[in-house]
């Protein structure tokens, strides 16, 4: 449905105007998933999708722009980067499988499964959060059995984003997670240099385009921008006001965020709720920042100056 159709739907009614969205899915006799289903599907994603789904002719110079925009996006470059990591790790990923403890078949059906894609990115999320992961997932392999387990992938995947849901280390000594703009793991490890090239490039594109965004932003003060607080002007504290700023611009883009509201409805799809936890820490980081006092951002070695009261 267009949404100048659905408009109409729901301006005719003289007391009120009631939208019922189906998102129940078929029973197991149904023949199969159709392409295109979206096993995520919400109320309020369909009716994102509606609103989304323009149905007016748009001008040549329209249609242009539109089209620019859309190959240009975060949503766009960061899909495009996580096919590529998929495809440039993928026999990495299935050489640990093989070396991590499992039985040969184990191992194979481990590979062959549906879910090895999505293993193969949590393994990649965790080696951002600077886990090593070479020596992680043969212990979350030994610690326990798998019984009558259907997929020993899905397993696998539960356990290691169970024990990767914090960057590794703690205190002073935990490193910073290896995020592209603030939300997307990047792919480190051994690459072939062709790949390690293309996913450089699509990693430049997306922190480009996160600064031009928040850029855009800040010189038309954008509604959601203002509502970050006031950008601070001690230096040091600038430059992570605005590194969190542009975390926010990232996801706002990547997900269709185009409200006054810094990050847009609550998440409801499980893809995107961790960019949504990230871009939550951000929103929280610049209002810290804005109500943080100079002297409260000085190294714990500093002295002040003057007599102390």
């Amino acid at each position: 449905m267009t949404r100048e159709t659905f408009y109409v739907a729901m301006t005719r009614g003289r007391e009120q105007n009631i939208a019922y969205v189906a998102v129940d899915k078929p029973d197991p006799a149904h023949d199969g998933p159709h392409p295109g289903d979206n096993t995520e599907a919400t109320a309020r994603s369909v009716l994102f999708g509606v609103l989304q789904h323009v149905g007016a002719d748009l001008s040549a110079h329209e249609t242009i722009t539109a089209e620019q925009d859309t190959w240009a996006s975060i949503a766009q470059l960061a899909a495009e980067y996580e096919t590529l990591a998929a495809a440039a790790q993928h026999d990495r990923w299935a050489a640990l499988i093989r070396s991590c403890g499992l039985s040969d078949d184990d191992a194979d059906d481990a590979i062959a499964s549906p879910v090895f894609g999505a293993l193969t990115a949590e393994l990649r999320r965790a080696e951002a959060n600077q886990h090593d992961v070479e020596s992680l997932l043969p212990r979350l392999v030994g610690a326990r059995g798998f019984g009558d387990a259907d997929d020993i992938a899905a397993v696998l995947h539960y356990r290691v984003a169970k024990a990767t849901a914090r960057p590794s280390g703690s205190g002073r000594a935990r490193k910073a997670p290896r995020l592209i703009a603030g939300l997307i793991p990047e792919a480190a490890g051994p690459v072939p240099s062709e790949m390690r090239q293309a996913l450089t490039e699509r990693r430049d594109l997306i922190e480009t385009r996160a600064d031009a965004l928040l850029n855009t932003a800040l010189t038309e003060k954008h509604e959601w921008i203002t509502k970050l607080g006031v950008q601070p002007k001690q230096a040091r504290a600038a430059q992570a006001w605005r590194n969190a700023a542009r975390t926010i611009a990232a996801y706002r883009d990547r997900h269709g965020i185009t409200g006054p509201a810094p990050l847009g409805a609550p998440a409801e799809a499980e893809s995107q709720k961790l960019d949504a936890a990230r871009a939550r820490a951000a929103l929280d980081r610049t209002r810290s920042l804005e109500g943080e006092p100079n002297s409260a951002r000085q190294s714990p070695t500093a002295r002040p100056v003057g007599p102390s009261l």
